[in-house]
């Protein structure tokens, strides 16, 4: 019999089901506990997913299972979830147009936690309130590291894009991905064109250090740090700040102090699980910004 529990967030009654079911069985870290940071992360993580059409990666049964991305709202989704319509060109599913939800409230992140969404996923631009695509206002480095490379040879490219962007005018923030690389982030309000400016740097940067590609085959990627660019593509997503990843340990897409960058020298330095990124919080608040114009 499957256990239910009826509970009331910011007014919306939501049944939570299976509470018990462990989601990371290395750790023992249930579906309570997913939905319980979730709940706690929530006054920092929502500013970030406010206005952003979402894709949830799901795992029913647990990160050692099958999973699934979706990027449709179930069909069972809340009427109160705020959906949005918006085109997909070249959608796998041969579909012209899907129903985006947007998590702009409490009750609607605790809805796709209980749905076993352990990864939130979101685009670099926002939709208006009538639901039309607003042009990007976040441009995005994700850095991949080629093995033997880590994190630690991301740090060193991150501290190469930052000294870029400062000499265009543009501060970053940066965030570990909750896997193995990380991610930059800067505010945009320059219009279309974050792809073609990301690709340009990152060409640059490869032309003068050689732990730096631009190019994403993998065949000349060990011991480099591949600089995605393609990112910023309208119609990618990237792992939202604060997200839980679906790896052995709940670990989370961590923001991070730039003096941790600098500094880091041992991969494990940087991996932070769900109870650590909320002690981080408690000590930092979001180190993305909270105002609903940051990155």
């Amino acid at each position: 019999m499957t256990e239910k529990v009826l509970v009331r967030v910011d007014g919306r009654e939501l049944s939570l089901s299976n509470l018990s079911k462990v989601l990371y069985p290395a750790v023992g870290f249930a579906k309570a506990e997913v939905i319980d940071y979730y709940t706690r992360i929530a006054p920092v993580m929502l500013p970030h997913l406010r206005g952003r059409p979402l894709t949830v990666k799901r795992f029913p049964n647990g990160v050692e299972g099958q999973s699934f991305f979706e990027k449709n709202a179930p069909a069972h989704t809340p009427k109160w979830v705020r959906r949005v319509t918006l085109p997909v060109p070249g959608s796998t599913m041969n579909r012209e147009k899907i129903d985006f939800s947007v998590v702009d409230d409490l009750a609607s992140l605790v809805y796709y936690a209980n749905l076993a969404a352990i990864e939130f996923h979101v685009p670099m631009w926002r939709v208006d309130a009538e639901g039309a695509p607003l042009p990007p206002d976040t441009l995005v480095f994700d850095l991949d590291p080629g093995a033997p490379a880590t994190i630690v040879e991301c740090c060193r490219v991150a501290v190469l894009i930052r000294d870029e962007l400062e000499r265009d005018g543009l501060e970053c923030f940066p965030k570990t991905s909750g896997n193995k690389g990380m991610q930059l982030y800067a505010r945009w309000d320059r219009g279309p064109g974050t792809t073609e400016y990301a690709k340009a740097l990152a060409q640059r940067l490869e032309s003068a250090h050689p732990l730096v590609t631009s190019v994403m085959a993998r065949k000349i990627r060990p011991g480099r740090v591949f600089i995605d660019w393609s990112q910023n593509n309208p119609a990618k997503t990237t792992v939202a700040p604060y997200s839980l990843r679906a790896n052995r340990l709940p670990t989370v897409s961590t923001p991070l102090l730039w003096d941790e960058v600098d500094k880091c020298d041992e991969p494990d330095q940087l991996v932070f699980t769900a109870a650590e990124a909320l002690a981080r919080v408690e000590e930092h608040g979001d180190l993305f910004g909270s105002s609903e114009s940051a990155p």
